[in-house]
């Protein structure tokens, strides 16, 4: 297997400087799908008028959105700097989407920090309108290690509604299969348990996901260079639950497009956009590329390898090339 992944673009500024010059959208800008189906932007969530250009006319039945969390994305902020920002991004949400519709946020929950920005921005949350609906949690492979606690392992989804969006709960279904009986309930005079009254022999995913796989560097679906992606399974049973065919989803922050190829393999339209122009022409070519090979990444590869090949000829490359034979996924 080939070993030539980008780094994290957020630690290296002299690569950052290469690929800009490939980036098709400057901030501002739109792609449009010369197939008709999706739109990428170049934008800032919290402009309303960039926000606005992106939805156009449709009205998403769905927005799903992963804010990066003062992490690595912004110079630290406060807390409630970054709940008024959530709420800058959350207000553009409410206005484009349709009067039925579902929203998802995936949120970090800092155990060394008071479980931040999690509850804060549950707090906000109150005051807009939409109806909480559950807190799902995913389970990851990896996670950060700790001998004075308890290993964090699982990532916040919190799922709102406004109105009275559809949910198909046959998109619940996992590939696990029932074993434990019980459960007892009479029906019709006949005392049965839950194996018998079951319409699927899998079980339901519920609000804690077991059966993910955590993104990493020898699955095809990786994309290198992006910090906080998101597995396409789980992108999918969200659209496919919270969404009808031929329905528009967004989401405000692309990065490596999860949205975005979820959505094309399953029917809807997406219209997203990323704020940095190198994540927007990411999603371009992640794109491109499942329509051109039916491949959904670049494994241990990267977008930009037709201009940018190696890194070799990049000042400071030996600690690229150490960077890169660490698992690009250890940090979410």
């Amino acid at each position: 297997m080939k070993n030539n992944p980008l780094p994290r673009l957020d630690n290296h500024p002299e690569i950052r400087e290469r690929l800009l010059p490939f980036c098709r959208l400057q901030p501002g800008d739109i792609w449009d799908d010369p197939d008709g189906r999706h739109r990428i932007g170049c934008g800032d969530a919290t402009d309303r008028d960039q926000i606005r250009e992106l939805v156009a006319d449709a009205k998403p039945t769905l927005a799903i959105h992963d804010p990066p969390y003062n992490l690595v994305a912004f110079d630290l902020r406060s807390i409630g700097e970054f709940v008024a920002w959530c709420r800058r991004w959350i207000h553009n949400t409410t206005e484009v989407t349709a009067p039925d519709a579902s929203l998802y946020v995936w949120l970090g929950a800092d155990q060394n920090d008071g479980f931040q920005p999690l509850p804060d921005f549950m707090l906000m949350m109150r005051d807009q309108p939409y109806k909480a609906r559950s807190l799902i949690t995913m389970r990851n492979q990896r996670g950060y290690g700790t001998q004075k606690n308890w290993m964090a392992v699982r990532q916040e989804l919190l799922y709102y509604v406004k109105g009275s969006p559809l949910f198909n709960v046959a998109a619940e279904y996992t590939d696990i299969p029932k074993i434990l009986r019980g459960y007892y309930k009479e029906v019709n005079g006949q005392k049965t348990e839950n194996l018998e009254r079951s319409k699927s022999e899998n079980i339901r995913a519920g609000n804690v996901w077991v059966d993910i796989q955590q993104v990493f560097y020898r699955m095809e679906e990786n994309v290198s260079g992006c910090y906080a992606q998101k597995p396409l399974k789980c992108m999918e049973r969200i659209i496919a639950a919270s969404s009808s065919p031929g329905d528009a989803v967004v989401d405000f922050f692309a990065h490596s497009g999860a949205t975005l190829i979820a959505a094309e393999k399953l029917g809807r339209r997406c219209l997203t956009t990323d704020i940095d122009p190198i994540y927007a022409e990411i999603c371009i070519r992640r794109l491109e590329r499942y329509r051109t090979t039916g491949r959904e990444g670049w494994q241990n590869g990267h977008p930009f390898e037709p201009e940018l090949p190696s890194f070799a000829d990049i000042p400071g490359n030996s600690t690229v090339a150490d960077e890169m034979t660490v698992p690009q996924r250890l940090l979410f």
